[in-house]
């Protein structure tokens, strides 16, 4: 007596691997591929484009933020140094009637290194490119911002933790 049909797509000989292909996640090639290696092996939900598209939003509001003067949003986004060395800008520019740079467009984000420091500590380096202006004059912004996150914990949240300007 042959052997009922297999309806298409559920051949038993392949069940144990759909079981295994669930529990694969993808490989991550390009910069910082070992640190989001590493990440990812300790937080299963990160996911590089996720991260580039919230690093972008936080790109956005701290960029508007720290123009505004909105120390109140600029708190729970930044590194306690940043925010000393943000805070501090403010306090120098308040009173001064020039205009401050404000974002005008987001050119790019890209992920350009990673780590994951004691198995605790994770961070992000992106690359941001942006058009500011104060009203008057255009700028172009180069710039690095690193993010930190303790994976361990419960917070899912990143913090700007460093800025550098590059050319």
């Amino acid at each position: 007596m042959p052997a009922p049909p297999v309806p298409v797509g559920e051949d038993p000989s392949h069940a144990a691997d759909d079981a295994e292909r669930g529990r694969i996640r993808p490989a991550f090639t390009g910069p910082g591929a070992a640190g989001l290696e590493a990440i990812a092996a300790t937080d299963p939900d990160f996911l590089p484009d996720t991260f580039v598209r919230g690093a972008r939003k936080a790109y956005e509001m701290i960029v508007n933020a720290y123009a505004d003067g909105d120390r109140a949003t600029l708190r729970p986004l930044l590194d306690g140094d940043v925010y000393q060395a943000y805070d501090a800008t403010i306090s120098a520019r308040e009173g001064d009637p020039a205009e401050p740079l404000r974002l005008v467009r987001l050119k790019s984000a890209r992920i350009t290194d990673a780590s994951l420091d004691d198995d605790q500590f994770a961070r992000v380096w992106v690359a941001f490119e942006a058009d500011l202006s104060d009203g008057e004059t255009m700028r172009r912004a180069k710039e690095i911002w690193t993010f930190k996150r303790l994976v361990t914990g419960s917070d899912p949240n990143w913090l700007l933790d460093e800025v550098e300007t590059i050319d």
